[in-house]
């Protein structure tokens, strides 16, 4: 555990004005300072008012020259008398000092102690010292001055054999320093706080308790400090810490993986922690969607099917939104087809079944028991339509229904309360059709409406009022521009089997006069006024 203890720092005002501000110092039970927080050095980037200004009503009188020459002389005797030193010692002073082997350095700055009106710079323009001392105190053979932005100085008082040991970054700098300097200086460092602790963790024995504590966005200005000093066991520590704790929000797992990436390709191993976001099998992927759809495929709860599949629906439309996903979706698309064909392999078994158990002696508990999973199943298949259509990839599916003539036949065999199902997956077809999201060939358009539009009229009054999902218009749109699509032969065959079908039911049979009215142009109106335009051609 770590106690406080408060350290004076010195600083001077406007006009004789001194001031003894205690500033609170973490010290560890390893004999380094620790930053609980960036007070220290933010309080010297505050722009403070300026002496010019007139003091507040409230704020207390100024001291007195002669009071202002005693405070300093009481903090001195307090420093001569002889006290066990605390394991870090913090000095803060408001002169740029170099390192002590400089032979240009200025003498220690006296201006607390003068009785000269101190020059009017500006306070920021003033850079600030911390000293800091690790180990016991007096026994430091080394400094490192860091030379921070926004002015800071930060002078480390250090042990060289203990950052030669840890540090690769310092064993060669002292390597190449010889024993001619005892002082290092490090320029243009970027995060001060952060090396200080660093510098601190090389002195610490449970690096893994002292980090523990830390949140996922300070071990990552760890790690990179770390790296820079080729501090091998804490770049170590800080793995095994990422690897542990849990990544918050999508923007602080990038952040983890991105520096982790960055330090594989350095050489460093990092697979514990690429194993949260990477498998190692080569087909993990594809096994496990596989395994997915097939437990929700094969779910009997609904509203764990209901939620789970518009899970896994937005999740797939999010990877077909990524860039060069296309070998990967080829194999998924493979593999939703066999799912596809399983149910409607599945759902023509149940509908033999149904017809079969029509008959009166069958028991009423396996009719409904039937009536169930053909629902099921054509929920199934509605469902895989929806994903093959945001993958722009339900082409297939359009010749696979088509082709169930078998189907088809034993829909007319079948209660509507059991059938209606299958219409909604027709209706769907033809949406998507008519929107292009999805562009079978001729044939295919042809066969789908010759085969499912009469069982989706015979439907058609229950699913408006029996189906919630179901949308009248955008039906009756997607079956118009379907036909539409044909030649003009297989567009008036199928729009005169509507109209002998609308004039019997109504509103019971889509509405499609919009595709009627086109089809009525193209087929009277557009010859005549081609040959209006012909015989205009010729006359001149």
């Amino acid at each position: 555990m770590s106690d406080v203890r408060l350290g004076k720092v010195v600083e001077q005002q406007g006009q004789g004005q001194t001031r003894i501000k205690n500033v609170p110092i973490a010290v560890t039970p390893e004999g380094f300072w620790c930053c609980p927080s960036p007070v220290v050095f933010q309080k010297g980037l505050k722009v403070q008012t300026p002496l010019n200004n007139k003091p507040k009503p409230s704020s207390p009188p100024l001291l007195s020259k002669n009071t202002a020459h005693k405070i300093p002389a009481s903090v001195t005797e307090r420093r001569a008398v002889p006290a066990a030193p605390p394991p870090s010692r913090l000095v803060v002073a408001s002169d740029v000092q170099k390192c002590s082997d400089d032979p240009e350095r200025p003498p220690a700055a006296a201006s607390v102690t003068t009785t000269e009106r101190p020059q009017r710079n500006k306070v920021e323009t003033l850079p600030k010292k911390v000293a800091i001392e690790f180990g016991e105190a007096g026994t430091c053979d080394m400094k490192v001055v860091l030379l921070g932005k926004q002015g800071f100085c930060v002078k480390l008082n250090v042990h060289r054999d203990v950052l030669r040991e840890k540090s690769s970054f310092f064993a060669e700098k002292f390597s190449e320093l010889g024993g001619i300097s005892s002082c290092l200086q490090i320029e243009d460092c970027e995060d001060v706080e952060i090396y200080v602790e660093t510098v601190g963790l090389m002195y610490c024995k449970e690096m893994k308790q002292r980090l523990m504590k830390q949140n996922v966005s300070r071990i990552l200005r760890i790690l990179k400090v770390a790296e820079s000093l080729g501090f091998s066991s804490c770049i170590q520590s800080c793995l095994d810490h990422l690897e542990a704790v849990p990544w918050v929000g999508e923007e602080e797992e990038e952040k983890v993986v991105s520096t982790v990436l960055r330090l594989k390709g350095e050489g460093i191993g990092v697979n514990p922690v690429l194993k949260r976001v990477s498998p190692e099998i080569s087909n993990a992927q594809k096994d496990t969607l596989s395994h997915i759809l097939e437990l929700v495929l094969k779910s009997n709860e609904e509203r764990g099917r209901r939620e789970m599949k518009s899970i896994v629906l937005k999740l797939l439309r999010e990877n077909n939104s990524l860039p060069g996903s296309t070998g990967s979706a080829d194999i998924c698309n493979d593999m939703i087809y066999r799912s596809c064909r399983s149910c409607l392999d599945s759902l023509l078994s149940l509908f033999k079944q149904a017809a079969e158990a029509d008959v009166p002696d069958t028991p009423s508990i396996s009719r409904e028991s039937i009536l169930k999973q053909i629902a099921l199943e054509a929920d199934n298949l509605s469902w895989l339509l929806e994903i093959l259509v945001d993958k722009q990839a339900a082409d297939e599916f359009a010749l696979m229904w088509a082709n169930q003539e078998e189907l088809a036949t034993l829909h007319g065999k079948l209660p509507i309360v059991a059938r209606y199902h299958i219409s909604c997956i027709s209706g769907r077809l033809y949406v998507g059709i008519g929107r292009g999201e999805l562009l079978p060939s001729k044939n295919t358009r042809l066969s789908l409406l010759q085969t499912w539009l009469q069982p989706l009229i015979n439907d058609y009054n229950w699913l408006q009022h029996g189906c919630r999902s179901f949308d009248r218009k955008l039906v009756e749109e997607g079956i118009g521009r379907t036909i539409l699509t044909l030649p003009l032969e297989d567009q008036q065959s199928i729009l005169l089997s509507w109209v002998g079908s609308f004039l019997k039911t109504g509103d019971g049979c889509p509405n499609l006069q919009r595709a009627f009215e086109v089809w009525w142009r193209r087929t009277f109106v557009r010859p005549y006024m081609e040959g209006q335009g012909n015989d205009a051609m010729q006359d001149s």
